[in-house]
């Protein structure tokens, strides 16, 4: 069958019936980035499918003080039990994947795979081959402390063959730190803040960034395309068009 023709898949809704696969979503890491996951998934597959159809998925939305407090002292152990506990319970209900809805939870997602039985679609693999597509191999990286400074994002990219460029300044990586929690995760938004990020988004473009990746799932809330002079690669966006891919796929 060829989708390239224009047709929506709703004009084969016995197809519809067996190919869709349950989505399972770890979210609250902020429940506000959770949010726009649920409104992006669902808005792909209407696009995709027409008519009234929608995703099927499920939601595990974790206390997101509990993850932080984790991350902050350094004990991704209990981090990773957090998750894995989500995981387990989307499982049971009846999920056939796995997204976690946040960048920084997949400082785990290796040790979440070897624990459970369903694929996982990993947001930085997502992403790189978001970039890929564009040709580009040098770009910017912002997100937490953690996104920025650990080796399971950067490494992930450098296997793809791109380099991840983050604030040169401890300063800069503190403010965006700062502000992912106590203003982006609880939805607040402001103007010397979105004035603050550019300004960090203009020194990576001087250090050679060819595109800038949103490295957390907050940071669309007051970045997008339209304030920057090169590509931005938004992940809460790129991820949950990978998760509406691998829905539909037959």
């Amino acid at each position: 069958m060829d989708h390239g023709q224009g047709q929506k898949l709703s004009n084969y809704p016995y197809l519809y019936q067996l190919f869709m696969k349950k989505i399972g979503l770890v979210g609250g890491m902020s429940w506000v980035s959770t949010v726009d996951y649920y409104r992006f998934i669902n808005e792909e597959v209407n696009e995709k499918l027409g008519g009234l159809h929608y995703a099927e998925c499920i939601i595990y939305s974790v206390n997101f003080n509990q993850f932080v407090s984790n991350n902050t002292a350094g004990n991704w152990d209990e981090s990773f039990k957090l998750l894995l506990n989500a995981c387990k319970s989307l499982e049971k209900a009846g999920a056939e994947a796995i997204v976690l809805c946040a960048n920084t939870a997949h400082a785990v997602a290796d040790r979440l795979e070897t624990q459970i039985a369903l694929p996982l679609i990993h947001i930085v693999d997502a992403t790189a081959q978001a970039i890929q597509k564009q040709g580009m191999s040098k770009v910017g990286l912002l997100g937490t402390k953690f996104t920025m400074g650990m080796d399971f994002y950067k490494d992930k990219l450098l296997s793809y063959g791109i380099e991840p460029l983050v604030p040169e300044s401890q300063d800069a990586r503190d403010f965006i730190q700062d502000t992912l929690r106590d203003e982006l995760g609880k939805g607040v938004i402001r103007e010397e803040t979105k004035r603050r990020y550019l300004a960090i988004i203009d020194e990576l473009i001087a250090q050679g960034a060819t595109g800038i990746i949103l490295g957390c799932t907050e940071i669309p809330m007051i970045i997008s395309q339209e304030d920057v002079t090169v590509s931005v690669f938004d992940t809460t966006r790129i991820h949950s068009q990978a998760a509406v891919a691998f829905a539909l796929a037959e």
